[in-house]
């Protein structure tokens, strides 16, 4: 099961393995109250996709649609989720943002389930 976090959310046993998958740390959080297993940041949105995005929930419909692109580029890394998911049974994928539906986690989660 692959399921999604803002790494502001309070951390729960159920989460399994904990995968940041954003480019640069969240602010405010330590490294030590992240909690997180692996920083993926190789999987995270190119610097000026997410600059474009800007959390923009109007723009988010296009940056699914270009944010998929940059994915199929980097099946090595969406490997790596799917062999933890196998291994461990729960991923939860963590990101930095405070909009829970318009983000780089809801677009990673829809991607790994429909591929």
């Amino acid at each position: 099961m692959i399921k999604i976090k803002s790494v502001y959310d309070k951390l729960d046993k159920t989460d399994g393995v904990r995968v940041l998958i954003d480019g640069l740390w969240p602010r405010g959080i330590s490294k030590d109250d992240g909690k997180i297993d692996l920083w993926l940041r190789q999987i995270a949105p190119t610097p000026p996709l997410r600059k474009w995005f800007g959390y923009d929930a109007k723009k988010f419909p296009e940056f699914a649609k270009r944010y998929k692109a940059e994915l199929k580029e980097r099946k090595v890394f969406l490997y790596r989720i799917k062999d933890m998911e196998r291994e461990k049974n729960i991923v939860t994928l963590i990101y930095g943002s405070k909009d829970r539906e318009h983000n780089n986690a809801a677009v990673v989660k829809k991607f790994l389930e429909q591929w």
